[in-house]
């Protein structure tokens, strides 16, 4: 495994995070590598988040970023319950991030992510190469006292092996939380490969305006 740099710090980014079943079960279930499963139902999960702030970081600055892939089995975070991840796209509109990402094996490609709320209503746009190619529509409330805290678990391959990092996270979601509808803009992107089923069935999901994590946490290589 190849030497780390320092672990970084994200704080009180604005998250919206969620999972679905895919249109394409077997398309996903192809993008997942030899040595890992996906779950049997072939779930999809994904993150678009907004750092506005360089003061939000402890050295990436102000980022934007959108992150997707197939959940695992038989790779649980320490909580054993939550599945771990397989990134299959990643697409970050920081160069400085990119590197950092790109060095652990995660797929880092050019790319912006926008979060509106009006009212009740959030919008977020995922563009590459300056075309929007994911959007996703919620209905969100406001914060109150419950907090999301633990600690997840991506999977990534480096020089032929294996790397499993852990990234604990403190996030203050909204209620009510309902994502109304998800959409694969671009056929012809590969990223379409993950888009949903329809009707859109959500397994699980949160907004957030303050969502904290490290970036990344504990590596080590997958046996």
């Amino acid at each position: 495994m190849t030497e780390l740099v320092a672990a970084q710090l994200v704080v009180n980014s604005r998250m919206i995070y969620f999972g679905w079943t895919p249109a394409d079960p077997d398309a996903v279930a192809a993008l997942v590598p030899a040595g890992l499963k996906p779950t049997p139902n072939r779930q999809v999960f994904m993150n678009q988040y907004v750092v506005d702030d360089p003061g939000q970081t402890s050295g990436f600055g102000a980022y934007s970023l959108t992150y997707l892939g197939p959940d695992l089995s038989g790779v649980d975070a320490p909580d054993g319950i939550t599945p771990g991840r397989w990134w299959t796209h990643y697409f970050n509109s920081s160069p400085v991030v990119r590197d950092y990402a790109a060095a652990r094996g995660v797929p880092a490609t050019a790319g912006t992510t926008s979060i509106e709320v009006r009212g009740h209503r959030l919008v977020a746009t995922t563009e590459a190469d300056g075309v929007p190619v994911i959007r996703t529509t919620a209905r969100v409330g406001r914060t109150g006292d419950a907090v999301n805290r633990g600690q997840l678990r991506y999977l990534t391959k480096l020089d032929g092996k294996l790397i499993s990092g852990n990234y604990p996270f403190v996030a203050a979601p909204v209620d009510p939380f309902e994502v109304e509808s998800l959409e694969f803009l671009d056929r012809d992107h590969p990223v379409y490969a993950l888009r949903p089923a329809d009707p859109l069935e959500v397994v699980w999901g949160f907004y957030s305006p303050r969502s904290s994590f490290a970036y990344p946490g504990g590596e080590s290589v997958l046996d």
